[in-house]
């Protein structure tokens, strides 16, 4: 039941998100049929090179806000029932020297992404008015009907006095080609540390692994920092296309020119992102889908969406 909503609603907001399918964004085209490319990947990224000298992870404690839990440590958990804000964002920028350099992506990237400055300033902010983190699970449930058919019901929320629920949503993090020389990070890795870290090259072409660069680990860092932003666990829905792999890994196919040399890069990839996601979802990010192959999905037709949703 949960997997079904969150796939119904990533498919809400991949509907209502109309930034992702406009001309003016810096995506690669949409991928249809068997027009998917496949590109050579570099050998998995190297971690930490040292380990910090006290162990940061801890058990992750994620917990419901649907629940009535009276006054707990001090703090009084009071019903809400007014709007729940729903923030989106892409990949953001981690060196604007690369993203705003006239070539033919500055002009959208300006339009749909975020630098890592301005994004530290609107977390900062939302915490400062009073906003908690939520996953988009716990706002709505999946039921039925008197007639049997699938609805969605709104769930109550139970909310710290004070503060208002907000839902954080991210698409296309899947570091497409043309990010790796506009400026963005190329992929998250897991540190010896445990912790998520990205990595990436700086403008000057030197390996740079970092928590403070991409919207991801920066948003672990946030809550790390600051645990009251999110009460419940949640972190943000990471909306994924498929045709360039996920994550920065090139798990993807080509169908037009495909060999067993590929298909081992692709295994060796699936398998090196696995314990990324796996730790992604023990720390609160949960998944939806951005369809396979950036498609439109108010445009298209059942058929070309079935068959989009089939690739993956």
């Amino acid at each position: 039941m949960r997997r079904i909503t969150t796939l119904f609603l990533a498919l809400l907001l991949t509907l209502s998100l109309t930034a992702c399918g406009g001309t003016a964004q810096p995506n690669p085209p949409a991928q249809t049929g068997d027009d998917a490319s496949q590109t050579e990947t570099p050998d998995t990224a190297p971690e930490p090179a040292e380990e910090p000298e006290e162990p940061q992870q801890e058990p992750y404690v994620i917990s419901s806000p649907t629940v009535d839990r009276g006054t707990v440590d001090g703090v009084t958990y009071v019903p809400w029932d007014g709007v729940v804000e729903h923030l989106f964002f892409h990949p953001i920028v981690a060196y604007p020297e690369l993203a705003f350099d006239g070539d033919s992506q500055a002009d959208g990237i300006d339009d749909w992404m975020v630098t890592v400055d301005e994004y530290d300033k609107i977390l900062q902010s939302v915490y400062d008015r009073g906003y908690v983190l939520v996953d988009i699970n716990d706002v709505w449930s999946e039921s039925t009907d008197a007639n049997g058919q699938p609805v969605m019901i709104r769930n109550t929320l139970y909310i710290p006095e004070g503060k208002k629920p907000l839902i954080f949503s991210y698409d296309d993090v899947n570091y497409y080609d043309y990010m790796l020389k506009d400026g963005f990070t190329y992929k998250l890795i897991l540190g010896e540390d445990g912790l998520i870290w990205s990595y990436g090259l700086d403008p000057q072409g030197n390996e740079v692994i970092s928590q403070d660069l991409d919207a991801v680990t920066i948003l672990d860092k946030f809550v790390r920092e600051h645990p009251d932003f999110s009460p419940f666990g949640a972190k943000g829905s990471l909306s994924l296309t498929g045709y360039q792999g996920i994550l920065g890994y090139r798990t993807n196919t080509d169908t037009k020119v495909w060999n067993d040399e590929l298909e081992a890069n692709r295994l060796k990839e699936c398998e090196a992102v696995k314990p990324i996601i796996a730790e992604l979802k023990r720390t609160g990010w949960t998944f939806g889908s951005h369809t396979w192959g950036h498609i439109n999905l108010s445009s298209s037709s059942l058929e070309r969406v079935k068959a989009d949703t089939k690739r993956w």
